[in-house]
């Protein structure tokens, strides 16, 4: 399975259409959103005879409201039918909604743009879930990590482009029409690239479409309840979108209650956070080498805490500076604030909140999107943006109450978010402690190990499968789990099982611990009757057929419980072979595992998979063979 690069797939016609659509789409959102915004707030607020920040904040909750009420059909609609030709619609309907807009911008019709304001929050919630559908149909597995970066990296920098174009535009003398203009363009331009993108055959063609948003929403909630992982990915992923509404919003109160300064460093921080996302996310497709890596996920919540913590100490010890600054009134440019000490500090806290975020949330949208049911992904997603939805109000509530109620300073309500994202990330890692074993993979083979795989396309991309490894060391597992783009269940002696400081990362790790029947036939019995569930599931089993690590780097004769296993669950048997892991501290060279101090860290090793044994040609000693030759002399 080939895996292509970011710019390998900017040139694809599998994705370039859609990465152009979403990106567009997002940058007229944000064009119209907040050119619409400034308009209100400071020409034509008093013509609606209305507060301004009531008319603000409605305006706010018009665009939000869709996404409550719409994405569940929207769901529906984008499981039952082709996808290319939904988003075209959806698209020709943008175009539709910005002539209206762009009449109303020209007749100074603000109550109109209101309204026209909603009918593209409805037009985004539609947008949403079949825009992230569409992306397993037309990536594989090992692009559908970058295919997400890129779709983050475009959509944060779309909402820079738009707010800075947005503010651009409307203080010109003639600022209606020039944004009647670029949003009619936009919207035009959105559908010309929507043309291109292929066709998605509808994945639930059957599907009966409950137009009851709350019924619909309460049973694909309780169908994504059932598969723990895509559930807690929904809910990290709307608390980081808590997370990014609660900085953007305070970034103009931020501006100029803490750093005394004006739009210009407003802007400034949007787009030094919006960067930092992006780099984030092209990082997180680098570091996962094209699969879904979710030891990723736990490197970007522990850099949302760290960071944001620390913006508190920078911005207190920046608005110092800037407090005892001999020239006020040079504070307002952006300039100023560079020349400040403390400035790049704060920049540099900002911008690594963003990489942190983009390497948090890029494999989780990727996880949802690989484990949800083909049938319901769409549906799985519209949830999703449903909870997005209302964690970012509820991110409104929770900061009017932190910061009017109880009158904290901004700087420390981003260090009572830091600490809140730490107590988030060990609920939802301790719910699901895949992403820490995952983390702990990933950690040692980017210190101890350099794993290179080889042939990993003999490894069936679904369905059960049994695998088979000579026993080198106690880090077995924990390499081939790494190496491997598909989650494994291993099967290991009870006594390495049970290691004293071992024991609780196996067993988060769900190994199925076996010993000889002789020792304890419940365990033993036990063993196989799991394996016989996993398989029978559709899961992956991998078996170390020696029973022992070996003593002298040699491969030991294979035991008959793998003749077992195929008898009672006939499956396809991968064999491989570990090379260059004799030596290790793990291993029993040069005396007992774990007595030796490490001698080599970024050592070579090498995963080797051959084709696949089909179960009528299994037993135990040619599987030893097979083996034997995949790891050649190199033990």
């Amino acid at each position: 399975m080939a895996h292509h690069s970011p710019l390998a797939l900017m040139r694809s016609r599998q994705f370039l259409p859609f990465f152009l659509t979403q990106a567009l789409g997002a940058f007229n959102d944000n064009v119209f959103k907040n050119a619409l915004l400034l308009l209100l707030t400071f020409s034509a607020g008093s013509s609606l005879g209305m507060d301004i920040n009531v008319v603000v904040n409605l305006a706010a909750g018009l665009f939000i409201l869709p996404f409550f009420l719409v994405s569940p059909m929207a769901g529906q609609i984008a499981d039952k039918y082709e996808k290319s030709a939904i988003i075209r619609w959806v698209k020709l309907g943008e175009v539709v909604i910005m002539s209206l807009a762009a009449v109303a911008l020209i007749l100074d019709a603000y109550l109109a743009l209101l309204l026209l304001l909603l009918a593209m929050g409805t037009q985004s919630a539609f947008f949403g879930p079949v825009k992230y559908a569409i992306m397993p149909q037309h990536l594989n597995d090992r692009d559908l990590v970058g295919g997400n970066a890129l779709v983050e990296l475009g959509t944060f920098l779309a909402i820079l482009a738009g707010t800075i174009l947005a503010g651009v535009l409307s203080p010109l003398s003639a600022a209606s029409t020039w944004i009647a203009i670029t949003v009619v363009v936009l919207a035009v331009a959105g559908y010309i690239a929507s043309r291109g993108i292929p066709e998605a055959a509808a994945s639930n063609p059957g599907l009966n479409i409950d137009w009851n948003p709350f019924t619909q929403l309460a049973n694909i909630w309780r169908q994504t309840r059932r598969n723990p992982a895509v559930f807690q990915s929904i809910l990290a992923i709307s608390w980081f979108w808590f997370l990014g509404a609660s900085y953007l919003t305070q970034f103009p109160n931020f501006t100029k209650d803490v750093l005394s300064s004006g739009a210009g460093v407003v802007t400034l921080l949007l787009a030094v956070f919006s960067v930092g996302i992006a780099v984030g996310s092209l990082l997180c497709e680098r570091l996962s080498r094209g699969r879904v890596e979710l030891g990723i996920v736990p490197i970007g919540a522990f850099g949302l805490t760290v960071f944001g913590a620390d913006l508190y100490f920078a911005a207190l010890a920046l608005q110092t500076t800037l407090a005892e600054a001999a020239d006020p009134e040079l504070l307002n440019t952006v300039a100023s604030l560079w020349r400040s000490a403390g400035s790049g500090r704060l920049l540099a806290d900002l911008g690594l909140i963003g990489l942190s975020g983009g390497l948090f949330i890029v494999p989780l949208y990727a996880l949802i999107q690989q484990r949800s049911a083909p049938a319901q992904r769409a549906q799985v997603i519209a949830a999703n943006n449903v909870l997005n939805a209302l964690f970012m109000v509820v991110s409104a509530v929770f900061a009017i109450i932190c910061l009017s109620i109880f009158a904290l300073s901004i700087p420390a309500y981003f260090l009572i978010l830091a600490l809140i994202n730490l107590g988030v990330s060990i609920y939802v890692f301790r719910q699901v402690p895949e992403f820490v074993f995952r983390f702990i993979i990933w950690l040692l083979g980017h210190t101890i190990y350099r794993v290179r795989t080889t042939g990993l396309d003999n490894l069936p991309e679904e369905g059960p499968a049994l695998l088979v490894c000579n026993h080198v060391s106690y880090a077995d597992a924990v390499i081939i789990g790494g190496a491997i783009h598909r989650p494994v269940r291993f099967v290991m002696d009870r006594t390495i099982a049970g290691l004293p400081g071992m024991r609780w990362f196996f067993r988060m790790a769900k190994t199925i611990p076996i010993c000889s029947e002789r020792a304890d036939p419940a365990v033993f019995n036990a063993a196989f009757a799991d394996i016989r569930a996993c398989l029978e599931a559709g899961e992956v089993v991998c078996i170390f057929p020696e029973g022992r690590l070996t003593k002298d780097g040699e491969i030991a004769p294979f035991r008959k419980g793998v003749e077992r296993i195929i008898a009672d669950t006939p499956v396809p048997v991968v064999p491989m072979a570990l090379q260059g892991l004799w030596g290790s501290v793990f291993s029993h060279a040069g005396g007992t595992a774990l007595t030796k101090l490490p001698r080599r860290f970024w050592s070579r090793i090498t995963l080797v998979l051959g084709p696949p044994e089909q179960p009528d040609r299994v037993t135990a000693e040619h599987l030893q063979t097979r083996v034997e030759d995949l790891r050649g002399s190199l033990k």
